[in-house]
């Protein structure tokens, strides 16, 4: 917005409103996977992880199946960053590229025989480590055991000039008795029998000796991806996996289940570090769980963690080698006239996410988006409704238990948005500035607009504002408040947002969509 000048009176709110970004344009870009209609969905083939790794050039998803496919930036991969082709002149592609770059079978269903528990194969998490000598690394987790894994070219060698035509004199000495109508066996280097066995009756050479010696060569054209696993680490669990997260020094990361975080070495999978442990003497006094633990993205010592009541803990390993005892509490506690049966469950927390700069942690609950800062524990700085339009409905979503569902969340590179997903495979954008009114609602969809509200006259940042203009007729409960058809069954839990461009990638059960503004 461009400042027009009239006046002193006018140029604060015009320097102000102009700080403000306005809202994305957002537009389908890929989709990889994409269903046919009619088309079942197998189980194995669902998404259930999505990671960009830090330079934003590969992509890597985790499905039920206990697979990882791996993704790559193709528009510009050999053309050095934008900074540079902008000041070459260069025609930047206008947005990311990625293509298929390769699979490999990360985790095999087990069966834990001492406590008969079937673990299953499903990947919960996907994160890229530090790359070295042009290798990628990531690490991926089901509910027991984490594995490193490194993804490398290699060149495939194959034996070639070995085996010569049998119409032709052979090279390496041996002398082709055969004739096109006397054809003898010949052995894979090219001699007949005849000189196989005349060489081993008479251990004698040909008149004048072998001409010359011909030895296989190896070659290596082609180039394929090898992945391989460094380390597993196993063993250490004794409740389900959901959280795990790199620390910043490159050297260390923390696995979280139910009740406790672990600190490993990446070199060492024997054994790992216990920093965090909320298990009571006594299970039945468990009031609360772990729901999402995560490091700080500059600062080492420094980690977040959720739980099912709804608050965020700030944990400082400087301070113990235990960290039972917090540094900074973040709650939002709900009034008491408006708390019902389900508002400890809804205010339970599935993911939490620290923007870029670590100044800001971004939280999901069932029903909201809450942006904290994190020198300010006392309230969040942002609450964002997802779908106010579900309150009402309660009841059939804990019946059917929808109601734990796990979306997750994401920031944009620049701290500027947020995103989440819904069901009916839609997902919203929001402006996290003051003052924004950005509240997009986008379908996971080759048109991702075609959910959006058609209200010239919509104000409010969040979409909570929506409920209190639902048109006449929207008490269908299977509608949603701006008039679409609302589906518990599609739901789109996972999501991840490019580091440096506007760019989101998300999974509509085995189907893979990209969308860029």
């Amino acid at each position: 917005m461009e400042m027009n000048g009239d006046g002193a009176d006018d140029g604060g709110q015009e320097v102000a409103s102009s700080s403000i970004p306005p809202p994305l344009d957002w537009k389908f870009s890929q989709v990889f996977g994409e269903r046919m209609v009619g088309e079942d969905v197998q189980e194995v083939d669902i998404i259930s992880a999505i990671e960009f790794d830090k330079s934003g050039d590969h992509l890597a998803t985790g499905d039920r199946g206990g697979r990882v496919v791996l993704f790559e930036r193709t528009d510009a991969k050999n053309h050095g960053s934008r900074k540079d082709l902008e000041r070459e002149d260069y025609p930047f592609s206008r947005h990311a590229e990625f293509r298929y770059k390769t699979e490999f079978q990360s985790h095999e269903p087990e069966f834990d025989y001492l406590k008969s528990l079937e673990i299953e194969e499903k990947i919960n998490k996907v994160r890229w480590c530090q790359t070295a000598n042009g290798a990628l690394f990531l690490l991926s987790t089901n509910d027991k055991t984490i594995k490193y894994w490194k993804v490398q070219e290699k060149k495939v060698k194959q034996v070639s000039e070995m085996n010569l035509d049998a119409t032709m004199v052979v090279g390496n000495g041996c002398s082709d008795t055969s004739t096109t109508s006397n054809v003898r066996p010949r052995f894979p280097n090219g001699c007949s029998r005849s000189t196989f066995n005349y060489l081993n009756t008479d251990l004698s050479f040909p008149p004048g000796g072998f001409p010359s010696l011909r030895l296989p060569v190896v070659t290596s054209q082609e180039k394929s991806l090898v992945a391989r696993c460094r380390r597993v680490y196993a063993h250490a669990h004794d409740y389900h996996i959901n959280s795990i997260s790199n620390n910043s020094d490159g050297e260390t990361f923390i696995s979280a289940d139910d009740l406790r975080i672990n600190l490993w070495n990446l070199e060492i999978s024997s054994q790992s570090f216990n920093i965090v442990d909320v298990k009571p003497t006594n299970m039945e006094d468990l009031t609360e769980v772990i729901t999402s633990a995560e490091f700080h993205p500059i600062q080492c010592n420094m980690l977040v963690y959720s739980s099912s009541k709804g608050s965020i803990r700030l944990i400082d390993l400087r301070q113990s080698a235990l960290c039972d005892n917090h540094s900074k509490l973040f709650e939002n506690h709900e009034a008491p006239a408006s708390r019902s049966f389900f508002t400890e469950i809804i205010a339970s927390i599935s993911d939490v996410k620290f923007a870029k700069d670590g100044r800001h942690i971004l939280s999901r609950d069932y029903m909201t988006l809450k942006l904290w800062d994190i020198n300010m524990d006392s309230a969040p700085v942002a609450t964002f409704q997802v779908h106010e339009y579900l309150r009402p409905k309660l009841c059939d979503l804990y019946e059917n238990d929808s109601i734990f569902d796990k979306f997750e969340c994401c920031l944009s590179g620049d701290g500027f948005r947020v995103a989440t997903g819904s069901y009916s495979n839609l997902f919203r954008v929001f402006g996290c500035d003051p003052g924004s009114d950005e509240a997009t609602i986008l379908e996971a969809s080759k048109n991702p607009m075609r959910q959006q509200v058609q209200d010239p006259t919509r104000t409010s940042r969040s979409l909570g504002s929506f409920t209190h203009g639902v048109r006449r007729g929207a008490e269908n409960p299977n509608v949603d408040a701006n008039g679409n058809s609302f589906d518990s069954t599609i739901k789109l839990l996972h999501l991840a947002w490019h580091p440096t461009e506007n760019l989101i990638a998300c999974a509509a059960a085995n189907s893979l969509y990209m969308y860029y503004a």
